[in-house]
């Protein structure tokens, strides 16, 4: 086991035990893109970058303040799914309906569970790769981490150091994947003409748990990131950095990484399971996803840029929904002021 230099607050022994026993066998989700997204491709020599090499907010797309809002997911038996992202992942009830509950942590909603009479995706189908939820500070991921890994340890699937964060990866009972992590601070994250370093090192989930559990814990987190498998990148490239208007920050073998603000991500897109996959066949899996904006007239601009591709879309109250080329549907709504 890696130690750190100070010593290390002692996990329970479960936790060891589990993280064990799986580790030898997490080959999905999360694994795989860290290990892809490593190899960066991009020349980003397209793109105004300021001193240290971030992508400078263009007039052609979304605003540097621009934030994930809740995830919603379709599932098929609310109860199951529902049990365990509160009881494993440690999320709370803030609202309750009959075939639908609104899950958080204080008084922020992260996702909402809808039941669906359809049935599964299959695995090469385009749809949700994986829900990224990003932790305050290390201790909260810590905590989070332990309640998973002993309450619910078959969903455990792999852990990543990827330089700009630490994730560990799980996944839920209908296989939506699940991504738990926390940035690194962002003075560490190293830029090369617009183009973010992300890296793949491993990262020991004992060690950090035992180094980490016991500080002070916020005990808040958001939605960080949302990673989608598509059919194509082109058509991916297209409507989500050409018309929504993200800049593609890192390109890897069979995925690109989207971002807004110099984040180093908050979309992705991978043809690893579903490359030349067509619209999806099925509502079960991602429900939508929401991007916030900081204003009404951000939404408008979006709008403007998706009627002008020739895109339909919906208008709700403070924004617009919209489906990319595969039926994954995007919530872009205004911030409350």
């Amino acid at each position: 086991m890696t130690r750190t230099s100070q010593p290390a607050r002692r996990a329970p022994n479960l936790l060891l035990i589990v993280i064990a026993a799986v580790a030898l066998i997490a080959v999905a989700g999360g694994v795989i893109w860290a290990v892809l997204a490593g190899r960066d491709t991009a020349s980003g020599a397209d793109r105004t970058v300021d001193a240290a090499g971030v992508p400078v907010e263009r007039a052609d797309g979304v605003p540097a303040e621009t934030e994930l809002g809740i995830t919603e997911l379709k599932v098929q038996n609310l109860e199951n799914v529902q049990a365990y992202y509160e009881n494993a992942i440690g999320l709370a009830v803030i609202d309750q309906q009959p075939d639908a509950v609104t899950l958080g942590l204080g008084d922020v909603p992260l996702m909402r569970l809808e039941q669906s009479a359809e049935p599964l995706p299959e695995v090469g189908d385009a749809g949700l790769y994986h829900t990224a939820i990003l932790f305050a500070d290390e201790a909260s991921l810590a905590q989070a981490v332990l309640q998973t890994a002993q309450l619910a340890p078959g969903s455990y699937q792999g852990s990543a150091d990827h330089l700009v964060s630490q994730a560990f990866y799980f996944g839920d009972p209908e296989g939506n994947g699940v991504e738990l992590y926390v940035d690194r601070p962002r003075e560490d994250w190293q830029w090369n003409n617009g183009q973010v370093e992300m890296g793949s090192e491993p990262l020991d989930p004992n060690a950090f748990i035992e180094e980490h559990l016991g500080d002070d814990a916020a005990g808040t987190a958001v939605i960080g990131h949302i990673h989608l498998k598509v059919g194509n990148l082109d058509d991916a490239r297209a409507f989500y950095a050409d018309t929504l208007g993200f800049d593609v920050v890192s390109e890897a073998e069979g995925a690109l990484f989207y971002s807004a603000g110099g984040y180093h991500h908050h979309l992705a897109t991978n043809v690893w399971q579903s490359a030349g996959a067509g619209p999806r066949s099925t509502e079960v899996g991602l429900g939508s996803l929401t991007v916030a904006l900081p204003s009404e007239a951000d939404v408008d601009n979006v709008a403007a840029r998706v009627a002008a591709a020739g895109i339909d879309h919906e208008v709700v109250e403070r924004g617009i929904v919209v489906e990319d080329p595969w039926g994954n549907k995007i919530r872009l709504v205004a911030r409350a002021q």
